[in-house]
Parts: structure tokens; C-alpha cells; sequence
């Protein structure tokens, strides 16, 4: 068994493990953000698309979720799904737009068509605009098994996490993924050697947004409301500080720094009040000055084999 195999496997025991150790809800919480980390790393981190408008999905499939399972009767699994598949829709649409410029300029269409999707969710009647959308059941699984129940609702939630973040690590390690790298690392290279880069672009930026939207749907299934914060363009900020805290294009860098910001202000909520945002941002300054690589980037590079 390899290396990797048996990280795997310590990982997955730890958090089958966790909720008998800490607080189900708040583990809940952090699985759902370090999803919509990991989701957000495969654009960025390995397609070296910049999207300071990620939030917008988040937000909408935690609405469009939301407002199937409580108006509509729609069970988890076919909520989550129908969250997911409005995100992608979503991406596809921001995705045919933006990449059909690069750098600051993509981060630009991205941010300002959030913005659009951010109003309409704050003018529509079904997302119950600034009191946000409330009272969402948790149902019942396949309608049998219910999720009423904290401990059940966590394992449900930690398998769509397991389920989005091998679809990620099975994405970056496909010929598909290989390209998206080359794309990140030259994209003329890429270019010249005959790749569609900007349908590849678009594929990357609709499973991004699709994933995102899953966190999203999940995290209003766990909380059972869904407010106009997760699809406000802070929200894409903090996604950004939560995957280069953590390390930017690692499998495991968003999930570390997800955890590590979900937990600084979880705890430091009612001790520093707004003070959080201060800390939080002097952390990514400390991150930027001495982790250049991110937490698990530079512990990477301190346990890798040096060559002679």
C-alpha cells in the first residue's frame, strides 16, 4: 500500500471518528466549506483561472436547494442534485462569458455578473430577500432513512464530500487534468499543440461551479436556511484566503485552510467580534510572507525527498 493510500485511510478514520469528539453542526459547517475550497483550488489552482465571483454559486444552489426541499417536497438527494445542477448552470453561462478574457479581466466579468446574480437574490420573492430563506427540512434520505438527527445528517454530509473530493482528485489526475495544468502552466504551449483551450476552460469552470454549488446545497440542507451572506462577493473572497492559507494547488491545502478559517471565526466570534475579519486577514498576511506555498505546500516541500 502506498503513502498516499494510507493518508487516505488515516484521514477518512479521523473524520468517521470526529463527531463523537467535536460538535457535529460545526464539522458539518467545515465539510461543506472545504468542499467549495477544494472546488474553487481546481480552478484556480490548476487551471490558473482567478474567479472572484465563486460565491455566486454557493449561494444560488443553497437557495434553488433550499427552496425545492421546502416548497416543492423534494427529498436530500434530489435536493442536493437540483442545487448542483442550477450552479452548473449558472457556471456555464458566467464561464462563456469570462473566458473569453484572461487575468484580471476574467476575475473582473466574474465578480461584476456575480454581483447581477447577488441583486436578483436579493430583489426575488422565493429567497425571502435581507431575512433570507428559512424553515428548510432535512427530510428524509431516498425518503427511509431520516436526517433529523445530527449524527446521521454528518455521515450523509462527510460522503458528498468524500464523493466531490475524489471527483476532484480523479479530475487532476486524468489526461483531462494534465491538461488543464499545461493550460496553467503555458497556455500558447497548450494552444499550439492543438488543444481547445477555451472549451477546456469551460469544462473546468462548469465542474468547479457544480461542485461549489453542492457545498452550497449541502451546507443549506445542514443549517436549514440559506441567507444573502453565501452568495455576497465576500464570500469569494474568503474562499481565496481559505485555498492560499492552505496551499494553492494541493489536494489538501483547501480543506486545511477551510478548517483552520471556519474554526478562527467559529471561535473567536464572540471573543473579537468584528475584529475576526482584522485577524483573519493579518493570518493571510503572515501566510503570504512566510508560507509563499500555503500550510500544506510548504510541508510538502519540507518532507519531499531532496534530490542529489
Amino acid at each position: 500500500m502506498s503513502r498516499q493510500s494510507v493518508v487516505y485511510l488515516v484521514v477518512l478514520a479521523l473524520a468517521l471518528g470526529a463527531p463523537f469528539v467535536g460538535y457535529p453542526v460545526f464539522l458539518m459547517k467545515v465539510l461543506c466549506f472545504a468542499l467549495f475550497a477544494c472546488a474553487f483550488n481546481l480552478l484556480l489552482g490548476f487551471t490558473g483561472l482567478l474567479s472572484f465571483g465563486h460565491a455566486v454559486f454557493l449561494g444560488s444552489a443553497g437557495y434553488a436547494a433550499g427552496h425545492a426541499m421546502k416548497v416543492w417536497g423534494f427529498t436530500p438527494e434530489v435536493g442536493l442534485v437540483f442545487g448542483a445542477l442550477v450552479a452548473a448552470a449558472i457556471g456555464f453561462v458566467i464561464g462563456a462569458l469570462a473566458i473569453r478574457r484572461a487575468g484580471i479581466y476574467f476575475a473582473m466579468i466574474t465578480l461584476a455578473l456575480a454581483q447581477m446574480v447577488y441583486f436578483i437574490c436579493l430583489q426575488a420573492p422565493f429567497t425571502g430577500g435581507e431575512d433570507g430563506l428559512q424553515g428548510v427540512p432535512r427530510g428524509n434520505l431516498f425518503g427511509l432513512i431520516s436526517l433529523k438527527d445530527d449524527l446521521t445528517l454528518y455521515y450523509f454530509v462527510l460522503a458528498v464530500f468524500v464523493f466531490g473530493f475524489w471527483l476532484i482528485h480523479r479530475t487532476i489526475h486524468s489526461p483531462f487534468g494534465q491538461v488543464l495544468t499545461a493550460i496553467r502552466e503555458n497556455e500558447p504551449r497548450a494552444l499550439s499543440l492543438g488543444y481547445d483551450v477555451d472549451k477546456y476552460k469551460l469544462v473546468a469552470f462548469v465542474i468547479s461551479a457544480a461542485l461549489s454549488g453542492l457545498a452550497g446545497a449541502t451546507k443549506t440542507l445542514v443549517l436549514g436556511f440559506e441567507t444573502l451572506t453565501d452568495v455576497h462577493w465576500h464570500m469569494s473572497g474568503e474562499v481565496v484566503l481559505m485555498t492560499l492559507v492552505g496551499g494553492l494547488g494541493t489536494i489538501w491545502g483547501p480543506v486545511v485552510g477551510s478548517g483552520l478559517i471556519v474554526t478562527l471565526q467559529n471561535e473567536l466570534a464572540d471573543k473579537a467580534g468584528s475584529w475576526v475579519t482584522v485577524i483573519t486577514g493579518g493570518i493571510f498576511v503572515l501566510c503570504v510572507l512566510a508560507f509563499r506555498r500555503g500550510i500544506v505546500g510548504e510541508l510538502a516541500a519540507l518532507f519531499e525527498p531532496r534530490k542529489p
